[in-house]
């Protein structure tokens, strides 16, 4: 039998069985905007309450203990129970709240607290010390390299990769009066907004989703933006001013998409999570990922990156590094098979040519 063991960096061990899973909220249209009428929908964090139980999980899932995580943590869960007739029997799975260095420090911007795996590192101690048997993570928190003794075989389907524009005054950036703050604790947003709108100040603005909404509706700032991934999946699409084009906000790397590692050894754990794969957003998560990789960008450097498949059934791979202060913008694109060899080929492609255009200290920022 199995024996239970602690990580110190573990808050809250809990047997989330079952947990209906929320209606989804209708999905905006593209490009369409919404009017503010009063205050912003900030709905209250999921409580997470520890059970008993007498018997031993099959399946420990960890995940940061944002309202986003867990979404997350129950949308793989519930794919898990559907697939394998074995968890969908009570307490088979566990979900177990881990806090991560960037859930600790909120109150300085993410580029200066640390380079990659601020929000992954504690989940990937848990997993390698067997406290936990699979992890679930926003992908484009995941550093291009694995910790050693730990594979990620599982990316599930894609959502929308686009950003929202959320404001109480404005309908888009456009519209908003030179001097507005927009609060974003991303570079590539920020660089992005001040290349195309350098009359308007941008600030940081860090916390979860539903931390966000409450500082805009106090008017700590005039707007903000967020992934229209993450107000899906919590159902507060609601929130939603207007959605950016890929053409004005490119995404982040692998922008809503999900991944699941396990350790290398656990087979078991490998067959399952790997049965969840959808193969085209792993493909484009690997395609975008080595871009991202070949770059070698730091937390520092405004990074985007999207790969799809267009109407022909080929890649298309857009690419893009910025200044933080959206001064020099560099783009560039590929289009390919829709391969895994050709996908990563085309990515690490795209990163050399914009590594020779920036030059080498482009990235010492």
């Amino acid at each position: 039998m199995r024996t239970a063991t602690h990580h110190p960096l573990i808050t809250a061990p809990c047997n989330l069985w079952p947990r209906p899973r929320p209606t989804s909220a209708p999905v905006l249209p593209s490009g369409s905007r919404r009017p503010r009428r009063g205050a912003l929908v900030v709905r209250a964090a999921v409580v997470v309450e520890q059970e008993v139980k007498t018997k031993i999980s099959l399946v420990r899932i960890g995940t940061r203990g944002s309202p986003l995580a867990l979404a997350q943590a129950y949308e793989t869960r519930d794919k898990l129970m559907a697939s394998h007739s074995e968890l969908a029997e009570e307490g088979a799975i566990d979900i177990v709240i881990i806090k991560t260095t960037g859930d600790k420090i909120l109150n300085q911007p993410l580029a200066d607290i640390g380079g990659k795996g601020l929000f992954t590192k504690e989940i990937d101690e848990a997993l390698l010390e067997g406290s936990i048997d699979i992890a679930v993570h926003s992908m484009k928190d995941v550093p291009t390299y694995l910790p050693d003794g730990t594979i990620l075989p599982c990316n599930l389907p894609r959502e929308d990769v686009r950003d929202a524009f959320i404001c109480l005054t404005a309908k888009s950036l456009a519209e908003l009066p030179a001097g507005s703050v927009i609060g974003t604790a991303s570079l590539r947003r920020q660089s992005q907004i001040l290349y195309r709108y350098p009359s308007l100040k941008v600030v940081n603005f860090r916390g979860n989703v539903q931390t966000r909404l409450k500082k805009l509706n106090e008017g700590e700032v005039q707007a903000t933006l967020l992934a229209l991934a993450g107000l899906k999946r919590l159902n507060m699409t609601e929130n939603v001013t207007a959605i950016l084009s890929i053409e004005e906000m490119l995404p982040a790397i692998a922008q809503g998409a999900i991944g699941i590692a396990c350790r290398s050894n656990d087979d078991t754990m490998a067959n399952y999570i790997a049965s969840l794969n959808h193969d085209d957003t792993r493909l484009a998560v690997a395609c975008e990922r080595a871009f991202l990789e070949t770059l070698d960008g730091s937390c520092r450097t405004p990074i985007a990156g999207y790969a799809y498949r267009d109407s022909d059934g080929n890649c298309v791979l857009r690419c893009l590094v910025a200044s933080p202060d959206g001064t020099r913008v560099l783009e560039t694109s590929r289009k390919g098979l829709y391969a895994l060899d050709d996908m990563v080929a085309m990515g690490k492609d795209a990163g050399k040519e914009l590594l020779s255009k920036a030059g080498p200290s482009f990235f010492d920022w």
